[in-house]
C-alpha cells in the first residue's frame, strides 16, 4: 500500500487494532487512522492499544461495513479531525467475515478519493503441494466466519490499476494492493 507520512488511511475491519503500529510507522503523527469494525469488544481492545501508544490520530468507528451509510460514516470522520475521503484502504481478513463483501467494498470504495491505494489481504483454499491442508484451512475459516471461497482481492484486480499481487502460505494467504481508477471527487 506504501502510505506516507500525513495520509489518511481507512483499516476496515480494523479489529483489536494489530495494524495500527506499522501504519503509525508509515504516515507519523500528522497521519490519521480511520477503524471501521463492526464489534464493540474489538473496538474497546482497539481504543486501548491506541491510548496505550499515545496515538490520538486513531478515529475507530462502530459501524456494519456492508449496511451503514457512507455519508454519515463521512460526517463522523470529518467531525472527528479528519477528510471525508481517505487516501488508502486496507482491509486484512476483514472482507471475508462479511456475507455481502461486495456491498461493503462499494461502501469503503466510497470513503475513498478517486486515486487511493488500496491493500485486500484475505484467503483462500491452499495450492500447489500446500493443497493437503484445504481441509485444515477449510477449518479454520469455518471456526472463524470466513468464507475461504469468497476472494475479495478480485476487487481489487478488477477496480484497479498498477496492482501487485503477492501469496504465502502455500497460497493460502493472498494479498492485493492497487489504486483507483476512478477521477478524483
Amino acid at each position: 500500500m506504501d502510505p506516507s507520512p500525513a495520509q489518511q488511511i481507512l483499516d476496515v475491519g480494523c479489529g483489536t487494532g494489530l495494524n495500527f503500529s506499522l501504519l503509525q510507522r508509515r504516515i507519523g503523527p500528522t497521519g490519521i487512522i480511520v477503524g471501521i469494525d463492526r464489534s464493540p469488544q474489538m473496538l474497546h481492545r482497539a481504543r486501548r492499544r491506541a491510548a496505550a501508544h499515545g496515538w490520538d490520530n486513531v478515529i475507530l468507528i462502530q459501524a456494519d461495513m456492508t449496511t451503514l451509510d457512507p455519508s454519515i460514516i463521512g460526517a463522523h470522520i470529518r467531525d472527528s479531525g479528519g477528510s471525508t475521503a481517505s487516501e488508502a484502504a486496507l482491509a486484512t481478513y476483514s472482507l471475508s467475515l462479511m456475507p455481502h463483501w461486495g456491498t461493503a467494498w462499494k461502501n469503503m470504495t466510497t470513503l475513498l478519493r478517486g486515486d487511493a491505494r488500496i491493500c485486500v489481504v484475505d484467503m483462500q483454499d491452499p495450492i500447489g503441494r500446500a493443497r493437503w491442508l484445504a481441509p485444515l484451512a477449510r477449518l479454520a475459516c469455518a471456526l472463524g466466519g470466513a468464507d475461504i471461497t469468497a476472494h475479495p482481492w478480485r476487487a481489487v484486480e478488477e477496480t484497479c490499476t498498477d496492482v501487485t499481487s503477492a501469496s504465502t502460505r502455500g497460497g493460502h494467504l493472498q494479498i492485493r494492493a492497487g489504486r483507483l481508477s476512478r477521477p478524483t471527487t
